[in-house]
């Protein structure tokens, strides 16, 4: 009897075979096997620390294993530069990004490999940014090829350097986190272009701490646990289970966790908040609301909805900008940074390279730099006091660091994201702003702060968080309002919300925009579908609320 036919193996196009790299008396990666399957979505996942993004970097030439080597098409090589790696068609999108704040658009798509004219040595700079408008147009965003990247915000920046990676011709392209700064529209733009790519035979090498995004994308998953392979498994015969219990030895119902309170008095109330768009219109149109002590609410929008400017202006880093806050019953008069600290305010930003962290100082150094004045004895700094607290939140939030006094930048990202968090605690705030704060946060570290969250609020403390992950939202917030170009659509306790009607809220206002419209607000996001019938019933009351609210008086600061 013939034998049934049998699936046919999968292709390996590069193996990494016993990857060891040690960093001093640090060992980042302990005898890794990796195999990259041809034309395939390969995932590598694991806790921050497990060694994902130095295997990355091995791989794409920027560093060099201490063991261990590589086989590209079953050949041995060691790529001594990312310029060399790239020859070889390997191209990486790192989780930090590779961006130059004062070129434009496409200087950064096209940096070390310019398009030049046909004769001689001059770069073709109409031809760069026709190319850079067609990568921007295949990821459906209308972003200025010639606009400085310094001046585009977190999500459009992370556009660029995935139109960066696509500028190149790659058979191996490595996605490190490319989808932390995007918006739901952007997700499925992307994974569009991924299923593109593995159409014409790009293999792919995929990192994310977003698990159900991964089983949705990927082929074939790996684990890293505490610098080892822990596990490798077809994606078809796994869950999100398996991947949580094979990274960090517990199930994913143990993450996201709503713990039940009764929220106290009105701790903030913001009044009839507008922030005008440089050149006109309003980036910020008459917001309004309340956070209560002991409540954690949550802020839902697509890129560009005004989420990170609402939590700028109550930090007062937009004097321009016009409304009414109090704070306990309070109105705040101070405008300045250093004044809302005073009054209990503080703020974690979405981007912690640029804007959270000074990557020259040590891990304490970094996390008492708000609040030195709290550990003072006499006319000195208790390195005692500061050293305990430290410690404490490091613990608190399962910061991986050798030691208090270890530079920042040797930590992982996901670390580093958890020291700015850990930062803006020790001032012991009244109201908690926190922009993305699981941006580059695998799942334990997600719990960790979860329950750290939860637990501030049941001592008082009121927290305004921003996330684009419609799971963090609806499990963890007490109350959801929604953002979109400007204007609050929509605002739910948690026992209300639906995915549904959130997606419906985030998206009003988003079909075709007037002239009218257009002046005021800016161009329309692209990509942003017009919700059904159903959604926008959902949202109605909520909405309807909100417009009578819009046409009060509006006071200024």
């Amino acid at each position: 009897m013939k034998a049934p036919d049998q699936e046919k193996a999968p292709d390996i196009v590069l193996r990494a075979e016993g990857i060891t790299k040690i960093y001093g008396g640090t060992v980042a990666l302990d005898n890794v096997d990796f195999n990259v399957y041809r034309g395939k979505v390969n995932v590598l996942i694991g806790e921050n620390g497990a060694g994902k993004s130095t295997l990355m970097k091995i791989i794409a030439g920027a560093e060099t294993a201490t063991r261990g080597h590589l086989l590209l098409e079953g050949q041995p090589v060691q790529f001594k530069s990312p310029r060399e790696a790239a020859r070889a068609g390997i191209g990486i999108i790192y989780q930090e990004l590779n961006l130059f704040p004062n070129l434009s658009v496409a200087e950064n798509i096209f940096l070390d490999h310019e398009a030049l004219h046909r004769y001689g040595m001059l770069v073709d700079r109409r031809r760069q940014q026709t190319e850079a408008r067609r990568l921007l147009q295949r990821l459906e965003q209308p972003i200025d090829p010639q606009a400085l990247v310094g001046h585009l915000r977190l999500g459009q920046q992370q556009i660029v350097e995935i139109a960066k990676a696509l500028a190149r011709d790659v058979r191996i392209l490595i996605m490190d986190e490319p989808t932390s700064a995007l918006t739901t529209a952007e997700v499925e733009i992307l994974f569009r272009v991924i299923r593109e790519l593995k159409a014409q035979g790009v293999s792919i090498i995929y990192i994310s701490h977003k698990l159900e995004e991964l089983l949705r994308i990927g082929d074939y998953v790996t684990v890293l646990r505490d610098s080892h392979r822990i596990a490798e498994a077809p994606v078809s015969t796994i869950d999100v289970n398996w991947i949580v219990e094979q990274m960090i030895g517990r199930s994913v119902s143990e993450t996201y966790v709503h713990q039940e309170r009764t929220p106290g008095q009105e701790l903030l109330r913001v009044e009839h908040l507008s922030l005008p768009r440089p050149g006109g219109g309003l980036l910020l149109d008459d917001v309004s609301f309340q956070v209560r002590a002991g409540e954690i609410v949550a802020l839902y929008g697509l890129l560009g909805a005004g989420r990170t400017e609402l939590l700028e202006c109550l930090m007062g880093l937009h004097p321009e900008a016009s409304g009414s806050l109090w704070i306990a019953g309070q109105r705040l008069r101070g405008r300045h940074v250093g004044e809302r600290i005073a009054e209990g305010l503080v703020l974690v930003p979405e981007d912690r390279q640029r804007e959270g962290l000074v990557p020259t100082l040590s891990v304490a150094q970094n996390m008492v730099l708000a609040s030195l004045r709290r550990y003072l004895s006499g006319p000195a700094l208790s390195r005692q006091k500061e050293l305990a607290a430290v410690r404490r939140l490091m613990g608190d939030l399962g910061i991986k660091a050798p030691s208090p006094q270890t530079l920042i930048e040797a930590l992982s990202g996901g670390n580093q994201q958890k020291v700015v968090v850990a930062r803006g605690l020790l001032t012991e705030p009244r109201l908690l702003l926190l922009d993305e704060p699981t941006r580059g946060i695998d799942i334990g570290a997600k719990a960790d702060l979860f329950r750290l969250m939860n637990r501030l609020a049941s001592e008082g403390l009121g927290i305004l968080f921003v996330s684009s992950e419609l799971r963090e939202v609806m499990s963890v917030a007490d109350r959801i309002l929604v953002l979109a170009r400007g204007r609050l659509t929509g605002e739910f306790r948690r026992e209300e919300a639906s995915e549904e009607a959130l997606v419906a809220a985030a998206s009003a206002g988003q079909g075709p925009a007037t002239g009218d419209e257009e002046a005021a607000h800016g161009p329309v996001p692209s990509g942003a579908a017009d919700p059904v019938d159903r959604q926008a019933q959902a949202t109605a009351p909520a909405a309807s609320a909100l417009e009578e609210r819009r046409h009060q008086p509006r006071p200024r600061a």
